[in-house]
């Protein structure tokens, strides 16, 4: 487990069980998970298909809500918030990154950076620039106007990872980032998510099935059968 210098985690999960069906067809996720995550952390979440991990990153991500358990984040219990509070957490504290990339595609990767700053009721010189600078700091500083079809696959997830932090989120939840590139841009893409953790200290939480890519995180959790198995490089 990892917590911060003053003893305290960013995020806390305890006992926390994710059940889906009921009865005779109920299927555990998670079973009993304890995990603590630092700030400015970067944690690798690997495991196989079924083990969970994916349940995980969606219950971190207030995208579903934990069966029973504790889920702390910031000192704030997420599992006992409702749906709209969770997604109020979600849209000032957390920035997403799957693997699809999730473009509009008759946007331009400027506006697609700007949507999570559209829902946030932002005015649009605010937007403009926060996403010009969010497309610079991911090095496609000029092609603010291309729409996704006319950008490479790698492009295409930069542009993800830009409307991603265009909110200075805490934390960037990413699934199978690399999963649709070949290899060269999958470590381009890792290169990147490590400068955005080491130069602007935000924490990564990653899943991945690939252990090439699991090993610019800091901290790798490997789940198994709904549990934490192993947890490699956690702080004291």
């Amino acid at each position: 487990m990892s917590a911060g210098t003053d003893g305290t985690a960013l995020i806390s999960l305890r006992g926390v069980t994710k059940i889906y069906g009921s009865g005779t067809t109920a299927f555990p996720a998670l079973d009993g998970v304890d995990l603590d995550i630092a700030a400015g952390e970067f944690v690798a979440i690997m495991g196989p298909s079924g083990s969970g991990k994916s349940t995980a990153l969606n219950i971190l991500g207030c995208l579903d809500a934990p069966s029973s358990g504790q889920y702390v984040f910031r000192d704030i219990r997420v599992d006992e918030l409702n749906r709209n509070q969770r997604a109020l957490l979600r849209r000032h504290y957390l920035g997403f990154v799957f693997q699809g990339f999730n473009l509009l595609s008759r946007t331009s990767a400027q506006e697609n950076v700007e949507l999570p700053l559209l829902y946030r009721g932002e005015d649009a010189d605010r937007r403009h620039a926060a996403s010009r600078r969010a497309l610079a700091q991911v090095g496609l500083a000029g092609w603010e106007h291309h729409t996704p079809g006319e950008l490479s696959g790698g492009q295409q997830q930069r542009v993800a990872i830009a409307r991603a932090i265009v909110t200075q989120p805490l934390v960037l939840l990413a699934d199978e980032p690399t999963g649709n590139l070949d290899s060269k841009r999958g470590h381009e893409i890792m290169e990147l998510l490590v400068s955005l953790n080491r130069d602007q200290g935000i924490t990564i939480i990653m899943v991945t099935h690939e252990p090439d890519m699991a090993a610019y995180a800091s901290r790798t959790v490997r789940f198994v059968d709904g549990h934490v198995e192993s947890d490699t490089g956690a702080k004291a």
